[in-house]
């Protein structure tokens, strides 16, 4: 899975900074309003109110595109899994008309596999560490499962349900390069930092605009940087599969684990 700078921060740290940098740009554009007020009394709002807006805007805009993405890819990681759960079970299911040789291996290594990926998934916060040797013996479990594949055609190629076994085998390891690959989608670390730059550069004209007016509303400050920084932080749960509260229910892989692991053959 690629990583990006902001997966080494935890999320509630990383709220509490996003907060702070906020505020602390809100508070350098009322200190250079002030400084500018001292070096000319008469110097009036100018534009700021447009450019406040145009910035916000700005900011409004990068967010919602940064949440899409997310929550985007967020709803294909759920959808791959119930795709791929499916065909894991319809896999099993048609092993049972293969020789019993084969149907043996065939529903051992799948059972192998689904307990791999359901153990991982008990462990998320050991998912960066521990995914190389998953994704290492995945590719073994599926490579022997071809094998068995290849044996069942040699038996019988004109097997129509030797061909259905091979289709949804097919599918099993389609869904596991679809969910490998998904998992280096993420946010690029370019993106999360124009998100930033935009946010600071808004709040520092916000800060600026205040300042002008002589007036310091720390509370309309604060909202702004809370709810700017929570849209970010949420964005980053949404965007991380391995860490956070917003990840993929595993339920469907653990129950066909526990429903595997009491049918061995």
């Amino acid at each position: 899975m690629t990583s990006v700078w902001i997966d080494h921060l935890p999320l509630w740290l990383l709220l509490l900074l996003t907060v702070a940098t906020i505020m602390a740009s809100a508070e350098i554009g009322r200190y250079l309003a002030i400084c500018q007020r001292q070096r000319n009394a008469k110097s009036a709002d100018g534009p700021i109110g447009t450019v406040i807006g145009s910035t916000l805007g700005l900011l409004a805009f990068l967010l919602a595109f940064t949440f899409g993405i997310a929550a985007n890819r967020f709803d294909v990681r759920r959808q791959l899994l119930t795709e791929e759960v499916n065909a894991i079970g319809t896999c099993y299911l048609r092993a049972a008309m293969l020789p019993d040789e084969q149907r043996i291996a065939v529903r051992g290594l799948l059972r192998d596999y689904v307990h791999d990926r359901a153990e991982l998934s008990r462990r998320p916060e050991q998912l960066l560490t521990e995914l190389p040797s998953f994704l290492q013996r995945a590719d073994t479990q599926l490579d022997a499962l071809w094998d068995q594949a290849v044996e069942v055609s040699r038996i019988d190629r004109n097997s129509e349900i030797y061909s259905l076994f091979v289709a949804s085998l097919n599918d099993v390891i389609d869904l596991h390069t679809k969910r490998v690959v998904v998992g280096h989608y993420r946010i690029p670390g370019s993106i999360w930092l124009a998100l930033y730059l935009v946010s600071i550069v808004s709040l520092v004209a916000v800060g600026y605009h205040f300042g002008l007016d002589s007036s310091r509303d720390v509370v309309v400050n604060l909202i702004l940087a809370f709810t700017f920084s929570l849209v970010i932080v949420l964005i980053a749960d949404l965007d991380n599969p391995a860490v956070g509260n917003l990840r993929v229910n595993q339920e469907p892989i653990l129950e066909l684990d526990a429903k595997y692991q009491a049918d061995k053959d």
